[in-house]
């Protein structure tokens, strides 16, 4: 396959976590006959450094007109007090928009050897395997109008959805449902909020387009509890924007660090593929960064962007042989475990899939 990447590094770790993630993706094109071509283009701090616009309109051209698009991170601390449309955020917010991504997927797994690395008891992680579906387009994040008033006494934003947002995105969910364990969870705050009304009506509706897929419907403190508590117990969960941004982030304690978390955002066009830390600026060139979140992102980037499933699972063994040889940034590095950095770990990941891609003797073109 040919295919066109845009890689948009970012800020902070953004630039180490991605360069690990195209390695490991000139490995699997290397064992498998693809061809990839990747180009690097500017965004949030990086761009502004440059006195370009958070989201320049070269690299939002770039991204639309990709097969799929790897992102780093986004944020710098420098531009704390611009105004929203000047800030790194705004970038991440107008390139979801412009991509028309609407799903976003941020699966959680306790990985075989790393049960201890988080704050939970093994026992209760053991076992965990669960996926967030966040819709991404609407809630408070887009909602007009929004704004502070003129003297600076109060600010507002609007929480809306229509009928049509969340019946796509329930649509991703149930059919993700369908093909692992069949159980969906509806998560809201239907008690309070009339918009969450909408979404627990709208989601009973299209489960009955699934008659094979289970669903049942709690609400967001409920669920922030039981993730706590049983995070096994749990397959697919589908929710508002806000509720999977905050929830999701809850998932890394599940897994041990927000660095092992990779997500995709997808819709009707190129997928946007991205770790789901942040740019944590004080990290950056030490070599420290945990590269398993961009390297998952580039798995889900083959499989849900392109459509290799046989090369995404050669990425996902790949990790996990690692791990469980002993390999570990500092971030889930713990007892007797030796502590490697950002470009050891990913030799490790790189020679891991190059080994087992000559043991099974794929096809090189």
């Amino acid at each position: 396959m040919n295919a066109r990447i845009a890689v948009l590094p970012g800020d902070g770790i953004g630039p180490e976590v991605t360069d690990a993630a195209e390695r490991v993706l000139r490995a699997v094109a290397e064992i498998f006959g693809h061809r990839w071509t990747l180009s690097a283009h500017p965004i949030g701090g990086a761009a502004l450094r440059r006195g370009l616009p958070a989201l320049p309109g070269k690299t939002c051209d770039a991204a639309r007109s990709a097969d799929a698009v790897l992102l780093g991170a986004v944020g710098d601390p420098a531009f704390d007090d611009r105004p929203l449309h000047q800030r790194p955020e705004h970038a991440l917010l107008a390139l979801r928009r412009a991509l028309g991504v609407f799903a976003n997927l941020r699966p959680a797994r306790v990985w075989p050897g790393l049960e201890a690395c988080g704050p939970l008891k093994p026992e209760i992680l053991r076992g965990t395997d669960l996926i967030i579906v966040r819709e991404l387009l609407g809630g408070l994040y887009y909602g007009e109008p929004r704004g502070t008033d003129a003297d600076g006494s109060a600010a507002f934003n609007t929480l809306r959805y229509s009928r049509s947002e969340i019946a796509r995105v329930a649509r991703v969910a149930f059919r993700l449902a369908a093909s692992r364990r069949g159980r969906v969870v509806s998560v809201d705050k239907a008690n309070v909020l009339e918009v969450s009304r909408l979404w627990r009506d709208e989601l009973t509706a299209i489960a009955r387009e699934y008659p094979h897929v289970s669903l049942s419907h709690e609400y967001v403190d409920s669920t922030a509890m039981k993730l706590a508590l049983m995070p096994a117990s749990f397959d697919v969960l589908v929710m508002e924007n806000m509720f999977g941004d905050i929830l999701s982030d809850e998932a890394g304690a599940i897994a041990g660090s927000l660095g092992l978390l990779p997500s995709a955002s997808l819709g009707d066009g190129p997928g946007l593929f991205e770790p789901v830390h942040g740019s944590a600026p004080a990290l950056a060139g030490q070599g420290v960064a945990n590269p398993v979140g961009a390297i998952g992102s580039v798995a889900m980037l083959l499989e849900h962007g392109l459509g290799l499933h046989e090369e995404a699972r050669a990425i996902v063994a790949g990790l996990e042989r690692t791990l469980q040889a002993g390999f570990r940034t500092p971030d889930i590095a713990s007892g007797a475990a030796r502590a490697v950095s950002t470009t050891a770990f990913t030799d490790a990941v790189v020679e891991t899939i190059r080994v087992a891609g000559r043991k099974t003797a794929c096809p090189v073109s």
